[in-house]
C-alpha cells in the first residue's frame, strides 16, 4: 500500500478513451505503440511503477484534469515485442500542468490532494439495495448482450462490485469520467445506476438510488 509521501510529483500519462482504472481495481492493457512501449519500459525502471490513466477530452489533444494512477502488477511480453500488462489502481490525481521534454510520451505534474481516501481501506455502501441493483443489472446486461459470472458478482464486496462494473461496462468516455470523479462509493453507485437506467429507458425520469 502506498503512503502519500511515496507518490511522485510527475507521472507518465496514458490517454485512452473509455479505459478506466479505479483504486484497488485491475485494468488489463495491451501495449504496442512505440511511444507507449518506451513509457512502459521507463516505468519498469522507476521506483513506483505507476502509470497515470486519463481520459482525452472528446478524443482531442486536451486531457481531463482528473485521472487515476495504476501500478504495474503483472506483465508478459509477446514474441513480437508487445506487452500485456495489468494495472492495479492506486489513487486518483489532478493534473496541474503538462511537462515538456524529450520523451515520446506525455508526462504531467500532478497533485494527489483531495484523494487521500483512495489510499485507505475499501469503501462500503451501507444503503446498497443489492436485490434491486442486480435486477437492474440483469436487464442492462440483457439489453447490451453482455455476459458475466453472476455468482462471482453476487459474492463481491460493495466496492469491488461497483468499481468493476464502472470499469467494464461499455459507457461513453464522458460517462466513465463521471464515474471516476464520483467523490464516494455511494455517489459512484448512484451514477452507475443512472447510466444503466438511461440506457434502458432512453433518458427517462425513472431512477433507482
Amino acid at each position: 500500500m502506498f503512503n502519500p509521501a511515496d507518490l511522485p510529483d510527475i507521472l507518465p500519462v496514458f490517454p485512452l478513451p473509455g479505459a478506466l482504472v479505479l483504486p484497488r481495481g485491475q485494468l488489463p492493457l495491451h501495449i504496442f505503440e512505440p511511444r507507449y512501449l518506451a513509457m512502459f519500459e521507463d516505468v519498469l525502471r522507476s521506483r513506483h511503477r505507476l502509470i497515470g490513466m486519463v481520459q482525452p477530452v472528446h478524443d482531442g489533444g486536451d486531457l481531463h484534469l482528473i485521472g487515476c494512477a495504476g501500478r504495474v502488477t503483472q506483465f508478459s511480453e509477446t514474441e513480437d515485442g508487445r506487452y500485456m500488462i495489468t494495472l492495479t489502481g492506486v489513487s486518483r490525481y489532478r493534473i496541474t500542468r503538462e511537462v515538456s521534454g524529450f520523451s515520446p510520451y506525455r508526462r504531467c505534474a500532478v497533485s494527489w490532494n483531495g484523494f487521500e481516501r483512495d489510499l485507505g481501506n475499501a469503501e462500503t455502501d451501507p444503503a446498497f439495495d443489492r436485490d434491486r441493483f442486480f435486477d437492474l443489472l440483469n436487464r442492462y446486461f440483457e439489453q447490451e448482450e453482455l455476459r458475466t459470472d453472476w455468482d462471482s458478482l453476487k459474492e463481491a464486496e460493495d466496492e469491488m462490485l461497483i468499481n468493476a462494473l464502472s470499469m467494464l461496462c461499455p459507457f461513453e468516455p464522458e460517462d466513465k469520467q463521471a464515474l471516476l470523479e464520483a467523490p464516494s462509493l455511494v455517489t459512484r453507485r448512484e451514477t452507475l445506476v443512472t447510466l444503466m437506467e438511461y440506457a434502458l429507458h432512453g433518458g427517462g425520469e425513472e431512477t433507482m438510488q
